[in-house]
């Protein structure tokens, strides 16, 4: 442990510490939420009638990424279930446009 100088206490330290490890998972955690809904939309905007079934595991992917960014509070819980609502809308339009 460095040598402590005048206005530095141990737990302080250990704070920047603690912050920094944080900081790398939360930035890593939405890294790869971010990437599963870019993926989605990707999908989405491709109009391949032949991957309903891969849009549809690809969905359930991302509402997985979603809940675990939000069970470790990475993103508020009211965030996660707009943003699942956004891309439930998003499936249910496209399905609509196959159809007709």
């Amino acid at each position: 442990m460095p040598k402590l100088q005048i206005g530095r206490h141990a737990s302080a330290l250990k704070e920047v510490r603690k912050t920094i490890r944080r900081n790398i998972t939360n930035t890593y955690i939405k890294s790869k939420l971010k990437t599963a809904i870019k993926k989605f939309e990707r999908l989405i905007q491709s109009n391949d009638k032949n991957n309903i079934a891969l849009i549809k595991t690809h969905l359930s992917y991302t509402f997985s990424q979603l809940d675990k960014a939000t069970k470790k509070n990475v993103i508020h819980s009211n965030k996660a279930a707009n943003q699942k609502k956004r891309l439930s809308h998003l499936l249910i339009k496209t399905l609509n446009n196959y159809t007709e």
